[in-house]
């Protein structure tokens, strides 16, 4: 019979490419993950993985023994968050992933709740974007993350990936108090904004990608991915920015905010593993992270479940 940590070890040798990697991601040591792989080798009579350069790359065997390990490996995971189900205790390891706006915006008060309600579980945390996030996710080394996509820019959650949408985050146009459109009525249109001088997160971001789809012209002179910074600059009248609220709490002196036409707005969910589902520790987590969002009221919530 095929032993399921040395399963584990093959397909973490698969996912990450070396031994010590796996042996990182399964929190034991090298030699372990090496012992691992010569008994799994010897008792399957084939040889699994083979040197290329510094890294291990799988056989032919190899590459069916860990495409059977996956779906072993998944049931197994459901296996145990029906257990944990079953005795509706929320402790344990719980990992969260999360782009840096919710870090900042939502987690200090899921965490804080989450360590008052259930002083069991032991959550750790770690800032990435969204596909980085997916990836932690599928590799096994994310349980939750907190995933942004802007309305007309969709993310693409992968196979085996659940999730459930927190509320729209808006953004807003930030702009100098003395700046022309600053006084303006009603909503400020994209039209308007041609030849402004930006302030924006780097490419790459999903706040980059989003003003480039939307203002095609525009060039940004001042590249920053911290909000805050980026309201620091528009006060010294360097330029304009656009921010979503979850970004920011209150607006330096010297700077005003201003709706924009169309509205734009990215939608906020929470990610999961779909055979993790069953972990009380999820649904915790969940129910944490949407108390927090419903403090922000002045938001709209939709909290419609999808998987994929």
């Amino acid at each position: 019979m095929l032993d399921l940590p040395r399963l584990q070890a093959l397909r973490a040798v698969a996912v990450f490419g070396t031994v010590t990697a796996a042996a990182g991601a399964l929190h034991c040591t090298p030699s372990a993950i090496s012992q691992h792989l010569a008994k799994l080798e010897r008792e399957t009579g084939s040889t699994l993985v083979e040197k290329d350069g510094r890294r291990l790359r799988l056989t032919e065997a190899g590459r069916v023994l860990v495409e059977h390990a996956g779906r072993i490996l998944a049931v197994v995971e459901e296996a145990e968050a029906a257990l944990a189900a079953h005795r509706e205790t929320v402790s344990g390891h719980l990992s969260i992933a999360s782009f840096p706006t919710a870090c900042r915006g939502l987690l200090p008060h899921a965490l804080r709740s989450l360590a008052v309600d259930h002083p069991l579980l032991e959550p750790t945390l770690q800032e990435g974007d969204r596909e980085s996030s997916f990836d932690g996710i599928l590799r096994g080394t994310v349980d939750v993350a907190l995933i942004d996509e802007w309305l007309d820019m969709p993310a693409t959650y992968p196979t085996g990936v659940a999730s459930v949408e927190l509320g729209l985050d808006v953004g807003d146009l930030i702009l100098p108090v003395d700046h022309p459109l600053a006084g303006s009525s009603g909503p400020v249109g994209l039209d308007a904004l041609r030849g402004e001088r930006w302030i924006a997160s780097k490419p790459g971001t999903v706040c980059h990608e989003w003003l480039q789809r939307m203002l095609p012209g525009a060039r940004p002179t001042i590249l920053v991915n911290e909000f805050e910074t980026q309201l620091t600059f528009v006060a010294e009248r360097l330029g304009v920015a656009f921010i979503p609220r979850l970004a920011r709490s209150t607006l330096p002196p010297g700077v005003v905010a201003r709706p924009i036409t169309p509205e734009a707005a990215r939608r906020v969910s929470v990610a999961w593993r779909v055979a993790a589902g069953g972990r009380p520790a999820i649904s915790a987590t969940v129910a944490a992270l949407r108390d927090a969002w419903s403090h922000r009221d002045h938001w709209p919530a939709d909290h419609g479940i999808h998987v994929v």
